[in-house]
C-alpha cells in the first residue's frame, strides 16, 4: 500500500512540473513580459482630451511593449490638483516591479512630486519628455531629460525654407503671444537668420485670440492678409505662424496660392495637413505616420505642391514617450550606463523611434543629462 502511495504522489508531482514549464495562457501578457524582463515601467501623460499626441503615444508604447507598461493619465485640471499629482506620481514606487518612471507632460510644478519619488526610491530610474521645471534643480533629481529646442528652430526654419526656394519669410503673431520670452527669441533668431541668408524678413501682428472676440478675427484676418502679402512678395515667400489654429489656413492657403509652408508651430504631419488637404485619417491609422506621411506626399503632388510643403515626420509628443521608454529599457537591461548616458548612445534609438537623424542640444553646457532636440524634416 505505501509502495501505491509513493508512486501516486511521484506521478502527480511529474505531471505539476510538467504543466509548470508549459507556455503561458495567451490572457496573461502581463506577468510573463515582467517575468521575462524583471521589471515594468511608469508612463505618465496628461489625458487625451488634454493631449491627444502624448496619450497616443504613451498607448502605441504599451502597446509595443505589452504588460511592460503601467500608464497613469494626470488630472485635466492640473494646476489645481497638485496633490493629486504627486500622490499619482509617487504611488508608482509603491510598487516595487516598477524600475523606471517616464514622464511626458510639458508641466511646471512636477518637480516635487520627483523628488518625493526619488525619496521612496533611490533607485527609480527617472526620465522626463519634458517637464518644464528648474533645469537645474531637475538635472539635479532627473536621470535624463529632454524638450525640444524651441530657440534652435529659429536657425533650422529659415535655412529649410531658403533651401526650399523661399526669399522672404512673413512671421505672423499677435501681443500676447510675443509677451512670451521664448516666442520673442525664437522670433529673433529667425530675423536675424534670414537677415544673414539674404532673406527679407516681414513681421505681421493679428487680431490676438486671446483677447477680444478669440480666433475668429485672426483667422479671418489671415483669410484676408496672407493673398496680399503674396501679391506683394510672390510665390517664393514662407509663411509661418505662431499659433495652433493658424496652421489650417496657412496649408489651406498655400495650397491655393502655391507659397512654401516649412514647417508649423508645432511640427507634426497631424497639424494642419488634416484640414486643409481633408484627409481621411481612420482610427486605426491614428499614429501612423508613415500612412499619414504618404497621405500628404500625395496631396501636395495632385495640388502641384511637390517640395514646397515640410514639416518633422513624426509628432514629438508621440516621439518623446515611445522614445523615453526605449531608453528606460536600455538602461535596465545594461546597455546604457545609467551614471553616464551619452549622446553616441542616445542617438541611434532616437534614429530607430523617429525614422529620421535627430538632433541633441545641451540645455545648459554644464548640464550632463538635459537635452533638446530636433527631428529632421520631410519635404513632401
Amino acid at each position: 500500500m505505501n509502495r501505491k502511495i509513493s508512486i501516486l504522489v511521484t506521478i502527480t508531482l511529474l505531471i505539476f512540473a510538467l504543466s509548470g514549464c508549459g507556455n503561458h495562457p495567451q490572457g496573461e501578457p502581463a506577468s510573463s513580459k515582467k517575468a521575462a524582463v524583471g521589471y515594468k515601467i511608469g508612463l505618465v501623460t496628461p489625458t487625451l482630451s488634454e493631449s491627444e499626441d502624448e496619450f497616443r503615444g504613451a498607448e502605441l508604447a504599451a502597446k509595443k511593449n505589452p504588460g511592460l507598461i503601467k500608464h497613469v493619465a494626470l488630472p485635466e485640471n492640473f494646476a489645481a490638483e497638485q496633490e493629486t499629482v504627486i500622490s499619482q506620481i509617487t504611488s508608482l514606487g509603491n510598487d516595487q516591479d516598477i524600475k523606471a518612471v517616464v514622464i511626458c507632460a510639458g508641466y511646471s510644478g512636477i518637480l516635487p512630486a520627483i523628488q518625493k519619488l526619488k525619496e521612496q526610491r533611490p533607485d527609480m530610474l527617472v526620465i522626463t519628455a519634458p517637464i518644464w521645471d528648474d533645469p537645474d534643480l531637475m538635472a539635479k533629481y532627473v536621470d535624463l531629460c529632454l524638450d525640444t529646442d524651441w530657440m534652435a528652430r529659429g536657425v533650422t526654419i529659415p535655412t529649410k525654407a531658403q533651401q526650399m526656394g523661399a526669399k522672404t519669410l512673413i512671421h505672423y503673431s499677435f501681443p500676447t503671444h510675443m509677451a512670451k520670452e521664448v516666442i520673442v527669441k525664437r522670433h529673433d533668431k529667425m530675423k536675424e537668420t534670414c537677415e544673414k541668408l539674404g532673406m527679407t524678413f516681414v513681421d505681421v501682428s493679428t487680431p490676438d485670440p486671446q483677447t477680444g472676440s478669440g480666433p475668429s478675427a485672426m483667422l479671418q484676418f489671415l483669410q484676408e492678409d496672407i493673398p496680399r502679402q503674396i501679391t506683394k512678395y510672390g510665390k517664393d515667400t514662407c509663411v509661418f505662424g505662431t499659433n495652433c489654429p493658424m496652421q489650417d489656413v496657412i496649408i489651406a492657403k498655400a495650397l491655393e496660392l502655391k507659397f512654401i509652408m516649412a514647417e508649423q508651430c508645432c511640427p507634426t504631419p497631424t497639424q494642419g495637413f488634416p484640414a486643409a488637404m481633408g484627409l481621411k485619417i481612420k482610427p486605426e491609422e491614428a499614429g501612423n505616420f508613415t500612412a499619414i506621411n504618404a497621405m500628404i506626399k500625395e496631396k501636395a503632388a495632385a495640388a502641384d505642391m511637390t517640395g514646397r510643403l515640410s514639416t518633422w515626420p513624426v509628432a514629438v509628443g508621440y516621439f518623446f514617450p515611445e522614445y523615453g521608454v526605449e531608453v528606460a529599457k536600455a538602461v535596465l537591461d545594461g546597455k546604457i550606463d545609467r551614471t553616464n548616458i551619452s549622446l553616441e548612445e542616445l542617438k541611434p534609438l532616437a534614429k530607430q523611434v523617429a525614422g529620421v537623424e535627430v538632433t541633441f542640444n545641451k540645455m545648459k553646457p554644464e548640464l550632463d543629462n538635459y537635452f533638446l532636440i530636433l527631428i529632421d524634416s520631410i519635404i513632401y
